[in-house]
């Protein structure tokens, strides 16, 4: 993180504005399982998050968050913008006076935990969409703020699509990642635990593709940056990679020693040639170039207990952050490739195991970490 930086006598002569806050914190009402960041761009539409609850039961939720600077610039100022807001957080079930970083902006029932949420990488819709996937992939149309009517209509999120990829049955198996093609937005990839990856058309909406990817379970799906690669991990401890335009064969570009299961997989989306996997109950991050099959370029090593999460920074091909069970969360610069890369750059400590890691794409100086009931909004 960085430091705050502020000068007490320049903001009593009112030439610099304050600093601004390094870390936004936010408490859920159950343990976070899932999160995503809004993709969108726009001041008063942006920093928004979506949370999904871990709850061993059916009912599970969706909550929809906001920094409350921006969600009143979307909403305006005055007595309209506090009653609005108001209704939204009593709506909710919040105390209506909270003052806390963030607001809860809209939710939804979501049936048994979201095992991910991604908002749709399209900027120039109108609604913004999110999709969720555990028991079927679920596409939700989320309001805009400043055109709802009521705050009713502000917080009402519409579930639009619900798509099951098994024709010969009203039930499809679990499933465990997917991952939106941000060049194509319309093609959205599942992977699931009967060792299929389904590529779908959302423009349709149905299955464009289905193929058998790995020999056991598929625990996580990336798309590379472009619309027709994209790479799959699972329970047989390979990497294998895909391409839309000849889906005849797969290159397992990695496998793990004896096996071990992969269970996370981030593609550099400013360099395609790598990318970074993570194994089960294992300290490292393993970095992989595509150019280079079977041997990592990097085993990334400081953590004291298992990873849970990976992500590359999305403006920076050289940047990768982790989090794990130690609870920290990590930055490294891998500008030394190939040389060792031995110690990160910057190293958070939270108060528990650190279980889900995002890295905004319109806000890049932000990565939002989760642990138990807690999602901090981190400045880097």
């Amino acid at each position: 993180m960085e430091e705050q930086r502020s000068s007490s006598a320049n903001n009593e002569r009112g030439d610099a504005p304050p600093p601004k806050k390094e870390i936004y914190t936010h408490s859920a009402d159950w343990t976070i399982y899932g999160m995503g960041w809004s993709q969108r761009e726009e001041e008063d539409r942006g920093f928004r998050l979506a949370l999904g609850s871990f709850v061993e039961e059916y009912a599970n939720r969706v909550s929809i968050i906001q920094r409350r600077d921006a969600y009143e610039k979307a909403v305006g100022t005055g007595v309209g913008r506090d009653r609005t807001a108001q209704a939204l957080q009593r709506k909710a079930g919040k105390d209506p006076n909270d003052s806390s970083a963030f607001v809860q902006v809209a939710g939804f029932e979501h049936p048994y935990p979201a095992t991910k949420i991604l908002w749709s990488p399209d900027k120039t819709a109108r609604r913004d969409l999110l999709a969720t996937t555990g028991d079927y992939l679920r596409v939700w149309s989320v309001p805009d703020q400043r055109e709802a009517a009521s705050a009713a209509d502000a917080a009402r999120v519409d579930q639009v699509a619900l798509l099951n990829n098994n024709k010969n049955s009203e039930y499809c198996a679990p499933l465990t990642s997917f991952d939106w093609n941000e060049s194509e937005p319309s093609l959205v990839g599942t992977s699931s635990i009967d060792t299929t990856c389904t590529i779908w058309d959302l423009s349709v909406p149905a299955v464009k593709t289905q193929l058998i990817a790995h020999d056991k379970e598929v625990y996580d799906i990336a798309f590379a940056r472009g619309k027709d690669i994209f790479a799959s991990v699972g329970a047989d401890g390979s990497v294998r990679l895909f391409d839309l335009r000849t889906l005849e064969h797969s290159t397992i570009i990695y496998e793990t020693s004896s096996l071990r299961p992969l269970l996370r997989l981030a593609w550099n989306k400013q360099d395609p040639n790598y990318l970074a996997t993570v194994l089960a109950d294992d300290p490292r991050t393993v970095v992989l170039d595509v150019r280079v099959p079977s041997i990592p370029v990097a085993e990334l090593g400081a953590h004291q207990a298992s990873v849970n999460s990976v992500a590359w920074a999305p403006h920076s091909s050289c940047h990768l952050c982790t989090c794990s069970d130690d609870c920290q969360a990590l930055i490294w610069d891998l500008t030394a490739l190939p040389k060792p890369v031995d110690d990160p750059i910057l190293a958070y400590t939270a108060d528990a195991e650190v279980n889900q890691l995002q890295w905004s794409t319109a806000h890049q100086e932000w990565v939002a970490i989760a642990y138990n009931n807690t999602v901090q909004a981190l400045h880097v």
